[in-house]
C-alpha cells in the first residue's frame, strides 16, 4: 500500500474524500473537523463547533457543502467556502454514527444510537421521515448509488434494506414538506413489507455498503467476518463469507472499478479480498512491505516513436506520429519476460507465453541482456531465455535504473551511482536523495533525476549541471528537443504522466491510463534560446529584458558585451553608464569600466583604475587633466600615485602649503628646493617614502572564480569574429602592448578625451592576428617525456573549485513559511503574490505595491563593518531564540496593535465628515491585514473582526458619498436617496457615527412623509442615548410621526427582513437570494458582478474560490 499522505492528530472517527479536488475531511474524537489537501500535505482549514467526538462526515457531490454528525446529537451542514456552519439539524436522541448526502435529491441520511435512521431535507432544514425497526444501535446507513434504496447495519446483528421510492414519489420540495409529510412516521411509510431484513452475522454489524453497479451488499461485523449478499426486488440472500481478520471488522467497501473488496479491522490491518475467489489478496500492515492496490502511475516505456503502456492487463502500443493506439498482447504477470509479436490482432490480442521471473526491478543493459535486482538486493544478469548469465556484486543498492548499454544507475540512500556492468566498478556518483525516476535525453548525453520534490540535470558522466526544487511532488518528465529554461508553462486540474514532448504537443497518460495530448505554447522559452544563440553568433542585442534573462541564466559576461556595445551607447545616459561600470567591475572587464568612467567623467575612479592596472602613462595624463581642471586634490593625488616628488612640491608651494612643500622636498633629498623653502623651518631629514613601481602591467581581464570555459565562451571563440568584445575572452598572446597606441588619451580643449575615440571603433578590444610569430609545434620528443592530457596531469587538477553556495536567509524564509508577508520580507514578490491570489483572491496588485515596498524595507538592517567598506546587511528574525540554522522566520514590523491604532484615526476622519480620505485609510488597513503575523486564536479573530469593521465603513461611506452626488429633482430620485440613507443605517458602525446616520435617514424619511419608517429610525436613535438637544428634537419628530403611522411611498426597503447590501449597486440582497462575496473583505454583490474586482478592496476578485485568510502558523497545523 503506497502511503500518499500521513499526519498525526487526535483519534480519527470519520473520513470523506472530495469528489473532484485532492481534499479529505477528517472528523476527530476531540470534536474538530480538519480539511486537508493530501497532495500538498497541508491543512486547509479546521471547523470546531461540535461538543464531543464527530463520527459522521461526508462531502456533497456538487455543492461546496459537507455534513457532520457527532456525539452531541447534532447534525451540522457546513459551507467550506464560507468557512462556517450554515445550520444545525436537531432530532436524534443519542450519538450519531454516520451522515451521508443523497447523490441527486437534497437529502441527508443519518444513523444513530437511538435505533433510528432519519432522512432530512437540507434545503427546507426539516426531517422528512424516520426509519424505525432496528432494536439496537444503528452503526451505518447509506443511500444506493442509483436506486431508491437504503442499506443499514446495526448491533442487533441485522442488515436491512429499505425501499424509499415512496418518499421520492412525493417529490419533496421545500414547500411540499409540511403538507405532504407532516404526521407520516417511518413506520407508516416503510412498513415490514418495505424492509428486507437479513440475519447472518453472529454479532453486531458495524458497516454495510452497496456495490456501485451490481446488486450486491458487503457487510462487516464484530464476528470478524466480511459477508457478501446478493439481492433482487423482493429478497436478499447471503452469497459468501470472507474470513481472515482476527478482531472486529470496522468497515468494508467494494472497489469502484475492480472486483475487489477492502476491509479494515481493529486488528490494525487493511485486507484486500478477491470477489470472485473469496480469498484474501493482500494484507497491509505498517511494518510490512508496500503493496500497490491499484498503482496511480501507469506502467509505460517510450521506444523511438512508440509508447508502450499497460492498461486492463493488456500491453498497448501508441504511435506518436499517427496517434494509432492498438493492443499488442495480454499480460499475465508483472514479472514475466515477453517477446512482443510483430503482428497481432488489436481487437483480440494473443496472450503469448512469458518466462516468469522474480525480482524487484528489471532493466535492459544490452540488446540481449537485462539486469534484475532480486529481493536480496544483489544484481543478476540474464539472457533472453531468462537464464542467469552472471552475478554482479554491487554496492548497497535500493533500486536500479537504465543507463545505456553496459551501464546501470544504482540508487542508494544518499545518491545515484553510475555503474559499469562489464568492468564491475563505479564510474561516478552524484548526491541526490530518494530518486524515484530517471529520464534520459534522446542521445543519452544528459539525464534527469526525478526525486520527490527535486529535479537534477546531469551529463553522461553524472556531473550535476543544475537542480530545481519544487514544492509539490514531481510526477514525471520528458525531454524537449530544445531543452532549455524552466518555469510554469501550463496549469493542470489533475495529475498526468508525461511521455513525450514534440512541438507544441505534450503526450501523456492520465491516472485512468488513457493517452492524452495537451497543447502548450513553447514560444517563450524557445524564442529565448534561439535569441541567445543568435546573439552569440551575430553580436546583436534585442532588448533590455534579454540582458536580464542572460544574467539570470548565468551568462553575465555575454550580457555585459551587449550592454557595452549596444544598449549603453544607444541610451547614452549617465545612470546607465554608472550601472554598466558597476556590472563590468564585478566581471573584471576593466576596459569597459574605463569606457564608463570616461563617459561619466568620473576622474577619481578613473585615476585609481589606472593605478591598479599599472598604466603609468595614462595615470600621468590624468594628472595633467586634473591640473587643467584646477583640481588641486586630484592633481596632488595623481602625483602621489606616480611618486613624482618634484610635482608634489610644486603643487604644495602653489597652493600656499610652504611648510608641507619644505617637508616633502627635505624628505626626498631635494636639497636646493629645500634650502629655498627653509626660511622658517629647520627639520631633520626623514627616510625616503616612495610607492613601488608595478611589476607587471595588467592587460587582460581579471580572472573569475571558475576558470574553465563555458558554452558561450567556446561558441564565441569558435566563430572568431562573433562579437566586437568577445575576442578578448580567449586572448593568450604574450608580448603585446596591453593598451596599444589607439588607447592613448587625446586631450581636447577642456582637458579630456572622447571615450569612443580613445577605444577605436571596436572599443579597442578586437585585434587582427598577424604573421609575426612563427613557432614550430611539431618537435620530435622522446616518448618518456609524454605527459597525460589535462592540467596537472590528472582530471580535476589545476582548477579552482569554488565553495558551495549556501542557502540565503531569505530563501529559508520562503521555504519555512506559507504566510505572504514572510515572502514579501524575503523579497520574493512572485511567490507572495501567488499566495495572496490563492488565499484571498488578489488579482490587482497595484494597491499592494506601496505595501510591498514598505514591508520589504523593514526586512533588512544595515550596519558599518569597517570604514570605507560597503555596509553589512542583517536579516532580523522573529524566532531567533529557537530557530537554529534553517528554521528562521523574518521579523515582521507591522503589528495588529498598529492597525488598531490607525483605526482610531479613521474614526476621527469619519466624525469630521472627510469621507473620501477615511475610505482610503480604511482600505489601507484592510489590505494590510493579510500582511500580518499573529500568534494565537484570539488575535486571528481580532484580525478578521478588523476586516469586518473596515468593510462596513468602506461600503457605508462610499454609498453616502454616492448619495450626495445624486440629483433630487424628481420623486423617484428622492425615493432613491431615502433608500440609500436607510441602507446606511444597517451598516455596523460605532454608536457616535450611527447617531449621525440615523439622524440623516430620519430627516429624509420625515420629509418624504414615510412616517412609519421614520418613527422606527427615531426609536433606534433614542436607544443610542444621543445628546440632550438631539434627543429632544428626535422625540418631537417621533410624536409627530405617531400621529400618522403610515408610509406615503413604497420603497425597496424592508427593515424586518434581514439583507446584505450589494457594495457595487447599493441594493439590498434579501435572505434566500444568490449572493457573491469578496474573498478578503466579505463584501456582498449581485451575481452579475462575479469575476470583477471588488469595490471595497480594489484588489480582489468577486466570487473567487480561495483557501482563505492566513495570518498565523496555527492555521496550517
Amino acid at each position: 500500500m503506497l502511503t500518499k499522505f500521513e499526519t498525526k492528530s487526535a483519534r480519527v472517527k470519520g473520513l470523506s474524500f472530495h469528489p473532484k479536488r485532492p481534499w479529505i475531511l477528517a472528523s476527530l474524537h476531540n470534536g474538530v473537523i480538519q480539511l486537508w489537501d493530501y497532495r500538498m500535505c497541508t491543512l486547509i482549514d479546521k471547523f470546531d463547533e461540535h461538543d464531543g467526538p464527530v463520527r459522521g462526515i461526508d462531502f456533497h457531490k456538487q455543492q461546496p457543502l459537507f455534513v457532520s454528525g457527532g456525539d452531541d446529537y447534532k447534525i451540522k451542514v457546513w459551507n467550506y467556502k464560507l468557512r462556517r456552519c450554515l445550520f444545525t439539524l436537531l432530532g436524534h436522541l443519542d450519538y450519531i454514527r454516520t451522515t451521508f448526502f443523497h447523490h441527486d435529491y437534497p437529502w441527508i441520511l443519518s444513523a444513530s444510537d437511538d435505533q433510528t435512521i432519519r432522512i432530512w431535507n437540507w434545503q427546507s432544514r426539516t426531517c422528512v421521515c424516520v426509519l424505525t425497526g432496528h432494536n439496537h444501535y444503528v452503526m451505518c446507513a447509506q443511500f444506493h448509488p442509483s436506486e431508491d434504496l437504503v442499506v443499514s447495519a446495526s448491533l442487533d446483528q441485522t442488515v436491512r434494506v429499505w425501499d424509499i421510492s415512496g418518499l421520492r414519489k412525493k417529490n419533496l420540495s421545500p414547500g411540499a414538506v409540511e403538507n405532504d409529510v407532516r404526521g407520516i412516521s417511518g413506520v407508516d411509510l416503510f412498513g415490514a413489507s418495505d424492509a428486507v431484513v437479513k440475519h447472518g452475522h453472529d454479532r453486531g454489524v458495524n458497516w454495510a455498503a452497496f456495490h456501485p453497479t451490481m446488486p450486491l451488499i458487503v457487510s462487516g461485523a464484530d464476528d470478524r467476518q466480511v459477508k457478501i449478499w446478493r439481492m433482487n426486488e423482493s429478497k436478499a440472500w447471503e452469497l459468501d463469507t470472507c474470513r481472515g481478520h482476527y478482531n472486529n471488522v470496522s468497515c468494508a467497501v467494494f472497489h469502484p472499478r475492480q472486483e475487489l473488496i477492502l476491509s479494515n479491522s481493529e486488528d490494525k490491518s487493511i485486507r484486500v479480498w478477491d470477489m470472485s475467489k473469496r480469498t484474501g489478496v493482500q494484507t497491509f500492515r505498517r511494518d510490512h512491505d508496500r503493496f500497490w492496490l491499484e498503482r496511480e502511475r501507469p506502467a509505460y516505456a517510450v521506444y523511438g516513436n512508440m509508447l508502450y503502456y499497460v492498461k486492463d492487463r493488456f500491453l498497448r502500443q501508441l504511435d506518436f506520429n499517427s496517434s494509432k493506439d492498438t493492443a499488442v498482447m495480454q499480460l499475465r504477470s508483472t514479472y514475466d519476460l515477453y517477446s512482443i509479436p510483430k503482428e497481432s490482432d488489436s481487437q483480440n490480442p494473443d496472450a503469448p507465453e512469458g518466462k516468469r521471473s522474480s525480482g524487484l526491478t528489471a532493466v535492459w543493459v544490452a540488446r540481449n541482456r537485462f539486469a534484475v535486482l532480486d529481493r536480496m538486493h544483489s544484481l543478476l544478469i540474464k539472457n533472453l531465455k531468462n537464464e542467469i548469465v552472471k552475478k554482479v556484486q554491487v554496492p548497497s543498492c535500493e533500486e536500479i535504473f537504465y543507463a545505456g548499454t553496459g551501464s546501470l544507475l544504482l540508487r542508494d540512500a544518499d545518491g545515484i551511482t553510475l555503474f559499469d556492468v562489464q568492468q564491475k566498478r563505479s564510474l561516478a556518483t552524484v548526491k541526490i536523495a530518494k530518486v524515484k525516476y530517471v529520464v534520459w535525453s534522446a542521445d543519452t548525453s544528459h539525464v534527469a533525476l526525478l526525486a520527490k520534490h527535486a529535479i537534477m540535470i546531469c551529463n553522461r558522466r553524472l556531473e550535476s549541471l543544475c537542480s530545481i526544487h519544487e514544492n509539490i511532488r514531481v510526477k514525471s518528465g520528458a525531454w524537449d528537443e530544445s531543452g532549455v529554461d524552466h518555469g510554469i508553462i501550463r496549469t493542470l486540474d489533475l495529475p498526468i504522466y508525461v511521455t513525450r514532448v514534440r512541438g507544441n504537443s505534450v503526450y501523456c497518460l492520465d491516472r485512468e491510463c488513457r493517452p492524452r495530448v495537451l497543447t502548450i505554447d513553447p514560444t517563450e522559452y524557445r524564442f529565448k534560446l534561439a535569441l541567445v544563440l543568435h546573439m552569440v553568433r551575430t553580436a546583436k542585442l534585442v532588448g533590455q529584458s534579454i540582458i536580464a534573462y542572460l544574467q539570470k541564466k548565468g551568462y553575465p559576461e555575454v550580457a555585459l558585451h551587449f550592454v557595452a556595445l549596444e544598449a549603453a551607447k544607444a541610451l547614452d545616459d549617465r545612470g546607465c553608464w554608472e550601472r554598466l561600470g558597476e556590472a563590468a567591475l564585478l566581471q573584471g572587464h576593466h576596459q569597459v569600466v574605463e569606457m564608463c568612467y570616461q563617459r561619466t567623467k568620473n576622474f577619481d575612479k578613473l585615476t585609481f583604475l589606472y593605478l591598479i592596472t599599472g598604466n603609468l602613462a595614462k595615470l600621468r595624463k590624468m594628472m595633467k587633466i586634473a591640473e587643467i581642471r584646477k583640481d588641486m586634490s586630484g592633481h596632488y593625488q595623481g602625483a602621489l600615485y606616480l611618486g613624482d616628488v618634484s610635482e608634489r612640491v610644486r603643487i604644495l608651494k602653489n597652493c600656499g602649503q610652504k611648510s608641507l612643500a619644505y617637508l616633502t622636498a627635505a624628505t626626498h633629498g631635494m636639497d636646493e628646493e629645500a634650502e629655498a623653502l627653509k626660511e622658517t623651518f629647520d627639520l631633520e631629514k626623514e627616510t625616503l617614502l616612495q610607492p613601488p613601481p608595478p611589476i607587471n602591467p595588467l592587460d587582460t581581464n581579471w580572472p573569475l572564480l571558475t576558470v574553465s570555459k563555458g558554452f558561450f565562451e567556446g561558441a564565441i571563440a569558435a566563430k572568431g569574429k562573433a562579437g566586437q568584445m568577445a575576442a578578448d575572452l580567449d586572448m593568450e598572446a604574450p608580448g603585446g602592448e596591453g593598451w596599444g597606441q589607439d588607447a592613448e588619451l587625446q586631450l581636447d580643449e577642456d582637458g579630456f578625451m572622447d571615450a569612443q575615440d580613445g577605444l577605436g571603433d571596436d572599443g579597442g578590444l578586437v585585434k587582427e592576428e598577424g604573421g609575426g610569430w612563427e613557432v614550430e609545434e611539431d618537435l620530435d620528443l622522446p616518448p618518456e617525456l609524454d605527459m597525460p592530457s589535462g592540467v596537472g596531469g590528472g582530471a580535476g587538477e589545476g582548477f579552482f573549485v569554488p565553495p558551495t553556495k549556501g542557502t540565503s536567509p531569505t530563501q529559508m524564509w520562503c521555504n519555512n513559511s506559507q504566510l505572504p508577508v514572510d515572502h514579501v520580507l524575503a523579497g520574493s514578490f512572485e511567490t507572495a503574490t501567488r499566495l495572496l491570489h490563492d488565499q484571498v483572491g488578489v488579482v490587482n496588485f497595484g494597491p499592494y505595491k506601496a505595501l510591498f515596498m514598505q514591508t520589504l524595507s523593514r526586512g533588512r538592517t544595515c550596519y558599518l563593518g569597517l570604514p570605507s567598506l560597503p555596509c553589512l546587511r542583517g536579516h532580523p528574525q522573529r524566532n531567533w531564540k529557537d530557530c537554529g540554522a534553517k528554521q528562521g522566520l523574518p521579523a515582521v514590523g507591522l503589528r495588529l496593535s498598529d492597525l488598531i491604532a490607525r483605526l482610531q484615526q479613521c474614526y476621527q476622519l469619519t466624525t469630521s465628515g472627510r469621507f473620501e480620505e477615511a475610505v482610503e485609510r480604511f482600505r489601507a488597513i484592510l489590505l494590510s491585514v493579510p500582511l500580518l503575523v499573529v500568534d494565537n486564536k484570539q488575535e486571528i479573530a481580532e484580525a478578521q473582526q478588523l476586516i469586518t469593521i473596515c468593510r462596513e465603513y468602506i461600503v457605508g461611506l462610499t454609498m453616502e458619498s454616492e448619495r450626495k452626488k445624486l440629483p433630487k429633482d424628481t420623486l423617484d430620485q428622492q425615493k432613491r436617496l431615502c433608500e440609500m440613507a436607510a441602507y446606511f443605517t444597517h451598516c455596523n458602525l460605532q454608536p457616535v457615527h450611527m447617531v449621525l446616520v440615523l439622524r440623516t435617514a430620519l430627516n429624509l424619511f420625515f420629509k418624504l412623509r414615510n412616517f412609519k419608517t421614520a418613527a422606527s429610525f427615531a426609536r433606534r436613535l433614542l436607544e443610542l442615548g444621543p445628546k440632550p438637544e438631539v434627543a429632544q428634537q428626535t422625540r418631537k419628530i417621533l410624536a409627530a410621526c405617531e400621529k400618522t403611522l403610515t408610509d406615503a411611498h413604497q420603497l425597496n426597503y424592508d427593515p424586518h427582513n434581514p439583507f446584505d447590501l450589494c457594495a457595487a449597486s447599493f441594493v439590498p440582497l434579501y435572505r434566500g437570494r444568490p449572493v457573491e462575496k469578496c474573498p478578503l473583505s466579505g463584501a456582498c454583490y449581485c451575481p452579475p458582478y462575479k469575476g470583477q474586482v471588488c469595490r471595497v478592496t480594489q484588489a480582489t476578485e468577486i466570487g473567487k474560490d480561495v483557501i482563505g485568510l492566513r495570518v498565523s502558523p496555527l492555521q496550517f497545523r
